[in-house]
């Protein structure tokens, strides 16, 4: 059977027709050839996903967002419509995350399976849409208070720059100055003597090693010295300087008794008369052997007999004397 040039030209046709339909729809990243299942989940706000994103559950890549468009024109909801390309069951009752991809990253769509035991999700089914907050979205959070806060403190930093400025007029900022100038004067002073401390202290290292030597030996000799009197029985010294201070007292008080030779001499007064009376004649005597010592010393070379005198001093003749003498 002959085919005849329009039956072939018609095939070619429908040919190209159909390839241009597999060609667009493999650029808009569509399978016809495929079994995969469209899925769609509604937003407020998509913040920059794009089509083309990869769909995930778990990390793992199991589709691509076809498209995105408004649901209507009064509300502003956002429909995504999802490619899923696997075998992987999951409940209609999960959730399509839309959460930021890296820190500067757009975003992306990741399916959160709900292992409920509820039907799976079939062909055309929608998916609960959440949206997580990224890292960006965080930070101004967190920022936001910050920053309101810092402009209070600048505005109150303004406040006191201006107060302050009221407050050091030019005479203020003079004497300022000249303080500053002064604690500089004297910043230099304390750096010569400074200086000066240091040169004496090393001129004189050697004494002061010696110094220290010194000091080291004599409180070496003092721990010695507190070992042996730690090492001294300073209770029985004590006990014997008590015993005595008792036998001492004991004798102050039998001498305030009269008791004794030493007591009888301080308290009777009959001694002490006695003494007194023998101590006058006493100087009598000798007052008197100064006067007279004739009557006290008789010395002869010849052997005569000594004169005798009487009470008053007068000579005694001796009736027995030689005349001839």
């Amino acid at each position: 059977m002959k085919i005849s040039r329009e039956i072939k030209t018609a095939i070619l046709v429908i040919l190209g027709i159909i390839l241009f339909i597999f060609g667009f729809s493999y650029l808009k990243g569509n399978n016809l050839l495929d079994n995969s299942r469209i899925i769609y989940a509604e937003y407020n706000n998509v913040d920059g996903l794009t089509p083309s994103t990869p769909v995930t559950i778990n990390g793992y890549a199991v589709g691509k967002v076809l498209d995105i468009y408004f649901k209507d024109a009064n509300s502003g909801t956002l429909v995504v419509k999802m490619d899923i390309d696997t075998d992987f069951e999951f409940s209609k009752n999960s959730q399509a995350l839309l959460y930021q991809n890296g820190f500067i990253g757009g975003k992306a769509v990741a399916i959160i399976p709900a292992y409920d035991g509820g039907a799976n999700a079939e062909n055309e089914d929608y998916l609960q849409g959440t949206i997580k907050a990224g890292m960006t979205e965080i930070l101004n959070d967190k920022l936001e208070p910050l920053q309101h806060t810092i402009e209070n403190v600048m505005s109150e930093t303004d406040t006191l720059l201006v107060n302050v400025n009221s407050i050091f007029d030019k005479q203020t900022r003079a004497n300022l100055r000249a303080s500053i100038a002064n604690l500089n004067t004297t910043i230099i002073s304390f750096n010569k003597t400074t200086q000066s401390l240091n040169e004496l202290l090393e001129n004189n290292k050697s004494k002061l090693n010696n110094t220290l030597s010194n000091a080291e030996n004599m409180t070496e000799n003092f721990s010695k010295f507190s070992d042996s009197l730690s090492k001294i029985n300073l209770a029985g010294t004590i006990k014997s300087l008590q015993e005595t201070v008792e036998k001492f007292d004991n004798v102050l008080a039998s001498v305030e008794n009269g008791e004794g030779s030493l007591g009888k001499l301080l308290k009777d007064d009959k001694m002490y008369e006695n003494l007194t009376g023998a101590s006058k004649q006493m100087e009598a005597l000798l007052q008197d052997m100064k006067l007279n010592p004739k009557r006290y010393v008789h010395f002869s070379i010849f052997g005569k007999k000594p004169k005798r005198y009487d009470a008053e001093g007068n000579e005694i003749e001796d009736s027995t004397e030689d005349p001839k003498d």
